[in-house]
């Protein structure tokens, strides 16, 4: 009887262990696709940017006094912040995103 108790155990920790792992795997693979997507922003203009993603949430000058562009939704009740930074010229040199999928 405790050898059946120590196998359910063993199961069970497996199949949860796996579980974890994709879902790991789908996170990584969505954040991969969000990443690819937004990089093909770095470069291009601002007007560009605002052209695809439309008028953004808020901006600002940071502490470099390139402009800090945010791009603010909400999917399932998750908040999603997509943050671009924009050099002096007026063109994307960086993006940050946090909560999207």
């Amino acid at each position: 009887m405790k050898k059946f108790k120590i196998i359910i155990l063993i199961l069970s920790l497996s199949f949860i262990l796996s579980n974890c792992q994709t879902i790991k795997n789908k996170t990584d693979s969505i954040v991969e696709k969000e990443n690819q997507k937004l990089s093909k922003y770095i470069g291009k203009s601002l007007s560009e940017l605002k052209i695809d993603l439309g008028k953004p949430t808020e901006d600002y000058k940071n502490e470099k006094g390139n402009m800090e562009i945010i791009y603010k939704t909400k999917k399932y009740g998750i908040s999603c912040e997509r943050k671009f930074e924009i050099n002096t010229n007026g063109i994307v040199i960086g993006f940050v995103t946090k909560g999207c999928f």
